[in-house]
């Protein structure tokens, strides 16, 4: 899963790869929000990314799709 975080006052949003399905990395985010902590994500690399939940200005996960290669060509 592709997960894209804004910050707020950072010019650009975060994004990783992520192993989780979108069903445990929603209550992943749900629960980091709730307890008003740090959300911690892992991404499939192993690189981990802490952000403190009060600078998070939005969280989109979006499916991750393969892209295909090629060239078409248009009659």
């Amino acid at each position: 899963m592709e997960v894209k975080i804004g910050v707020q006052y950072a010019p650009r949003e975060l994004v990783l790869e992520s192993k989780l399905s979108p069903k445990d990395l929603s209550e992943k985010i749900e629960q980091a929000v709730s307890d008003g902590g740090i959300l911690r994500l892992e991404d499939d690399k192993g690189r981990q990314l802490f952000i403190p939940v009060e600078k998070i200005a939005y969280v989109e996960v979006v499916a991750s799709n393969l892209r295909s290669v090629g060239f078409t060509v248009d009659a």
